[in-house]
């Protein structure tokens, strides 16, 4: 497969409650005063990703609001002609699980080749990480980025394996044990970002 034919699916979870936060992650601002689902979503489109779908949960008519504002020009949601756009997990007080089984339900249709799966509290993983996975699209379906050897996210998903994923995904956590029980390729990335979840504004 020729890279030029390899297309990507940016997968945003952004669905939690964020309790340890206060508020959902996906409404938190950055220093900038971006909402980290305006900037998260910004940072898929940016890396090239074809179309970028968020899973929202918690306060998610709030969030989908905020991508509608940025969307129309008075935000920075997106770039060029990248389509973004938005799915509620109806069950996404049950973990990131459902809000993975979610995103990848609501892809199956589409044409991409891959998923890349990336988290909304990571505001310092910006489009350099995402690139460097996307560039291993054409040789790998499962890689993920790697801060100093320790694996992290983004992960890059080919389809062949959304089906198989989403049936064994339960509680709250995402794609962890399935990666570890299939060939995952772990993509350095420690010297552009620390990969860090953010989970109370004093980690910020």
């Amino acid at each position: 497969m020729n890279r030029a034919e390899v297309t990507v699916i940016g997968l945003l979870l952004a669905a939690g409650q964020g309790r340890r936060m206060g508020r959902p992650k996906a409404l938190v601002r950055g220093e900038d005063g971006v909402p980290w689902v305006v900037s998260s979503s910004s940072v898929l489109a940016e890396a090239g990703c074809q179309e970028v779908l968020v899973v929202l949960g918690a306060q998610a008519e709030q969030a989908a609001a905020l991508l509608e504002t940025a969307s129309t020009g008075t935000g920075s949601a997106g770039t060029g002609r990248t389509r973004i756009r938005h799915v509620v997990a109806p069950d996404w007080a049950d973990g990131m699980s459902a809000s993975l089984r979610a995103g990848l339900t609501a892809i199956k249709d589409t044409t991409h080749d891959a998923a890349l799966v990336h988290l909304v509290d990571l505001p310092d993983v910006g489009a350099d990480v995402v690139r460097r996975l996307l560039a291993r699209a054409e040789r790998s379906t499962l890689a993920r980025a790697g801060y100093h050897g320790v694996p992290g996210h983004p992960v890059l998903i080919g389809r062949e394996h959304w089906a198989p994923l989403t049936q064994v995904l339960s509680g709250d956590e995402g794609a962890k044990r399935y990666l570890r029980s299939h060939q995952t390729d772990l993509v350095e990335s420690g010297d552009l970002a620390t990969g860090h979840d953010v989970d109370q504004m004093s980690d910020n």
